[in-house]
Order: C-alpha cells, then structure tokens, then sequence
C-alpha cells in the first residue's frame, strides 16, 4: 500500500516557439489547463512571456501532491496535448518544487498570485508585461540562514515561557507543547515576513535603502 505525502507539487516549464505562431501558442497552452482541469488534486495554472515579441514561454502548473501530478504527467490526455504540438513547440526546462523552497519565490507581478490561477483573458492580455515565471531559487545556505533567523527567536522564547510557566512538566510534553505552537507561528506568520523582508538579499538584488548611483 502506498501512502501519499500531501505536499503540493508547482511545475515551472520553460517552452520555446516561433513569435509568429503567439496565437498557435496561446491556444495549446489554454487547450492543456483546460485538459489538467478535468483530474483530481488540479490546484491551477498559468503562463507568461519573457518579452515582447519573444518566443521564451513560462508555464506553471500546480497539484496537490506528488500522485495526483504522476496521474497526470502519464495521463494519455496528456501525451496526446504534448505530441499535438510537435513542430511547434521546444521543450527547454523543466522544474519542480515542493516542500519549503516555494516559502522562498520572488513575488509574482501577474494576478492572482495566492491563487496561482489567474483568468485565462487576464493571463493572455498581460503575456508580454509579465517576468518570466520561476526564477530559480535562492541558495540553500540562504534558505537555512533564514529559517534560523525565524526559528531562533521563536524557540527561545517558547523555551523561556514554558520553563516559567510549566516548570513540573516531562520535558517530552514540553517539546510537544513547543512544537504544537512553533509550527503554525513559522509556516503562516513569521517565515512569511522575514523571506519577505529579506527578498533583496536572498536574490542577490540591491538592498532597499541603498540608493541607485
């Protein structure tokens, strides 16, 4: 019996086509989300463009774990939207990403980026104002300091708090009781904000006070 890991999986496709056929283009790539839409564990779907008038396409897709993508990648509906376009469309990257490397993406410019499905018209009117999709993700040791900086304080305190507050408890309840409050503060308040905050640095970008010369 196999058990599934319910962590969502985000694909980033890098695609190249010839400008000419943006229209081709457009059609195969709303003719595959309409076709992912149909199987389970489908959370949405989007494209951009890396410039007007190039022919470097981004696409992203996202299920809701690592089966369901499976059911999907070797789908025949699948097989036969990826052959259809044989002659047209060069596959040149493909990336996927799971578990916390999706606490560290860059901001998205195009809507709705908490949904990850923005409308179809919407995707195909911003297609040459958008970035390219999926930039590659900080470094690990990036990644690690940041989750330290978060986690740091946070054990610190809850240590300083249950030691004065639940002295006479067995130090495996006390970690337990730890671990029950930390984990939620550091998914879905703190980490947030600080990848946030440090976004500058974990992109080797210019730091937000450091004026231009």
């Amino acid at each position: 019996m196999t058990v599934s890991h319910a962590v969502p999986v985000t694909v980033a496709v890098a695609r190249r086509a010839d400008p000419a056929r943006t229209d081709e283009m457009v059609a195969w790539m709303r003719a595959g989300t309409g076709l992912a839409e149909a199987f389970p564990g489908f959370l949405g779907a989007g494209w951009v463009r890396s410039a007007p008038g190039s022919g470097e396409w981004h696409m992203l897709y996202r299920f809701a774990d690592p089966d369901t993508l499976r059911r999907w990648e070797e789908s025949p509906q699948r097989h036969w939207w990826l052959t259809s376009a044989q002659g047209i469309v060069e596959h040149t990257r493909v990336e996927r990403r799971t578990g916390i490397e999706g606490w560290f993406d860059p901001p998205r410019t195009f809507d709705p980026p908490r949904t990850f499905d923005p409308p179809r018209t919407e995707a195909v009117e911003r297609l040459d104002a958008a970035p390219a999709a999926a930039p590659p993700s900080p470094p690990r040791w990036k990644q690690a300091i940041t989750i330290w900086l978060a986690f740091f304080p946070l054990s610190l305190t809850a240590t300083l708090l249950t030691g004065h507050f639940l002295p006479g408890l067995p130090t495996a309840a006390r970690v337990l009781v730890m671990t029950l409050t930390l984990t939620p503060l550091m998914t879905y308040l703190v980490l947030p904000r600080i990848t946030r905050a440090l976004q500058w640095w974990l992109h080797g970008q210019r730091a937000p006070w450091r004026l231009p010369r």
